[in-house]
Parts: structure tokens; sequence; C-alpha cells
């Protein structure tokens, strides 16, 4: 009998051979899909500098270079946990700039870094960055829930939304740059850590481990290389999904303050900030502002808005003609003989000599003057009005 090859050596034989022309597939696909999607509208290194200045600390620069997810992150966070974000941006800013133009160099180092790791090796900076933002987007979502019954209704059961912003914090984070990674990953291991919170009843310390199992399942599992720039989206769609995110999450943190905040009255008690507004809604204080405003209102549509400024700057006194006529203490339908008659009288009796005390010269040289000032401004607006007066008739 001859013998005969086995076909499992033949076929292990074969799949070492292969193995190198594969990897040389992988690179050189990777290589084309680097190539692909190339943006001819580049970013400016000075341009970012003057964002990343001026307003670094709100995620100007990342929005810039289309970086949202960094630009929210910094945004909550106000500059990467109160500028330290924003100091490390000063030195990573260039890397940005290239990796938003697809630099060829830029594209050289990557292709080098994805023949190096298989994934994104470990980052210190990006993993305690994860950490923090989930922790905080967490506590905001645990805070934001009502403490007592709104309406008749108990919103304790929104407690389970707390995994899930602790899992979204993680996944934002993840998603910034070149890496990313799937969200039902961190999910998952978010809502099966929060039940630690049935055995562990510090709140700090449920939540810690539920954000460090988040960020490890999603280094772990999840992250891998992002091969190519997303398209960029068109501006009112980016302003869309912003404006919504930072509405959610002011959203929040005015649930915190409506519904669970507290202000300390005169008396040193605290008082729930819901109970407070509406307390204020029905003070005397607010309903004669409401009918004020009512009134104005209701005046503007028969007289017309012009009317409205004219007594808004009658009221304000702009010339001085109220106060003057208080000072001389005459009305103001007072002739120009009445006004001239009592400057006099006054002029007299008020005149800093005749002051014979030190200690009151000074006041009476104030009150002189304030005479003095007065008739001038009413000499003067009278003047004016007979002017205006005669240059009417004059016309008709």
């Amino acid at each position: 009998m001859g013998e005969t090859l086995s076909p499992s050596k033949e076929s292990k034989t074969d799949k070492k051979l292969e193995k190198p022309e594969k990897s040389e597939a992988s690179d050189t696909k990777n290589e084309e899909t680097l190539k692909l999607g190339c943006h001819t509208e580049n970013k400016s290194l000075i341009m970012t500098y003057l964002l990343w200045f001026f307003g670094g600390f709100f995620g100007l620069h990342h929005l810039y270079l289309h970086r949202d997810f960094h630009a929210f992150a910094h945004w909550c966070t106000f500059g990467g946990y109160f500028g330290v974000g924003w100091v490390v941006d000063m030195f990573k800013i260039p890397e940005f700039v290239r990796d938003a133009n697809e630099d060829p160099v830029f594209i050289a180092k990557f292709l080098e870094k994805l023949k190096a790791n298989r994934k994104p090796p470990f980052s210190t900076y990006r993993f305690m960055g994860a950490i923090c933002l989930s922790y905080l987007w967490g506590q905001v979502a645990m805070i934001a829930i009502p403490e007592s019954v709104v309406f008749g209704i108990d919103f304790s059961f929104l407690h389970w939304i707390i995994p899930f912003a602790i899992a979204l914090g993680v996944w934002v984070v993840g998603n910034i740059g070149r890496e990313t990674g799937c969200l039902w990953h961190s999910v998952v291991a978010a809502y099966l850590s929060y039940l630690s919170r049935y055995f562990i009843f510090d709140d700090t310390y449920w939540m810690t481990l539920t954000v460090v199992v988040t960020a490890c399942v999603f280094d772990g599992f999840s992250k891998q290389w992002l091969l190519h720039r997303p398209k960029r989206r068109k501006i009112v769609k980016r302003a869309v999904v912003i404006s919504a995110a930072v509405f959610l999450y002011m959203a929040l943190w005015t649930s915190y303050f409506y519904f669970n905040g507290t202000i300390t009255d005169s008396d040193g008690d605290e008082v729930p900030v819901h109970e407070a507004i509406h307390n204020f809604l029905k003070s005397p204080w607010w309903t004669d502002l409401k009918q004020t405003l009512h009134d104005t209102w209701t005046f503007a549509q028969h007289n017309g808005w012009g009317e409205i400024w004219k007594q808004i700057i009658d009221s304000m006194d702009a010339d001085g003609e109220q106060n003057a006529y208080k000072v001389l203490g005459v009305s103001a339908t007072a002739s120009q003989t009445e006004i001239k008659t009592t400057w006099r009288k006054l002029s007299l009796e008020n005149h800093p000599d005749k002051i014979k005390d030190p200690s009151q010269r000074d006041a009476a040289q104030k009150r002189f003057m304030e005479i003095q000032q007065a008739y001038e401004i009413l000499s003067k607006i009278k003047s004016k009005r007979r002017s205006r007066n005669k240059k009417s008739s004059d016309e008709l």
C-alpha cells in the first residue's frame, strides 16, 4: 500500500503560508481606507490656538476641528475638569490639526500604530478622562431625580437612568479622536455593576465601582481603531445635535436646582427652591409687577410704543427738569416769570456770604449751586420750547 498525505497537515501548512498574505492585504486595505474621505477644507493651526485661548474652556477649538464629542466633554467639565484638559490641549493641538487635515505625515504615523497594535493601547489619560466624565454624568443624573413626590408621582424609578448616563460618559470619551467603540458593551457592564448598590449602600462606593467596571469593559472589549474620519456634517445638523445635548444636560441641572435645591431665608431656615418660586409668584411684589406690565401693554396697544418710550425717558428725568422744579419748589406749570422770581428769592436766602457759621458754609454753598443749576436748566428748556412753538406757528 502506498503512503498518503494527511489532509489535516496539508491544511495547517497552507494556513501558515497564507498568514503573511492576509497581514499584507490588511495593511493595504487600511492604507486605502485612510486615503478615503480626505477633506478639502484645511484647518488653521493659528485659528485653533486662538479659539483654544479665548474659548478653550468651552471646547470651541474642538468644535472648529469637528471634534464634537471632545468639545461637549470640555464644555460639561469646564475645560476638562477646571482647566486640566485645556492645558493638555496646548501641547496636543498640532496633532489634532494634522488629524483634521489628514496630513500625510500623520497618516503615515497612524499606519505605524496600526501595524504595531491590533487595537488601541491602554492610555492612562483617556481612561481617567472616561472615569471622570462618566462619574460626573452619573452624579448629575442621580441628583436630578426629585427626592419628594411631585404632582402625585414618585420619580424614584428614574434611578435606572444612572447607569445609562455612566455608560454614555465612558462611550463619549472612548469615541474621541482616532478611537471608537460600541455603546452596548458599556451599557451592559454599567447595568450589571449598578446592581451593587443593593449590597453597597454608600453612593460613592457603588458609583465608583460602576464607573470603573464600565470603563474597563469598554477598554478591554469595545475600543478599536477608527480608520477614517467620519464625513463632516453640515453645520445646521451639528448645531441641532449639540444644542439638544446641551439642553438635556442643562435640564438635568435645572431639575436638581428646582426639585432638590434649597435656599436659606432670613431666619436661617432652608426652603425648597420649588416652594420658594411658588410663594414668590404669589407675593405682592410679583403681583404688582405683573399688573404693571399688563397695564403697560394695554397702554401701548392704544397709544403706541413710542409714547411708552417717551414716558420712560421722562420718568428717567434725563434733562434734569423734574429735579429742577423740585429744587426751586415750583410746579411744572410755573411760568418763566414765576421761576425767575423764586430763583432770586432763594439765591438771596441761601447765599454763602450770609452764613456766619463756618461749619454750615459748605452746605450753603452746595445748596446755592443747586439753585443756580436748576434755574439754568429750566431757563434753557423754556427757551427751547418757546422757539419750537414759535417755529410751529410760523409754519402754520
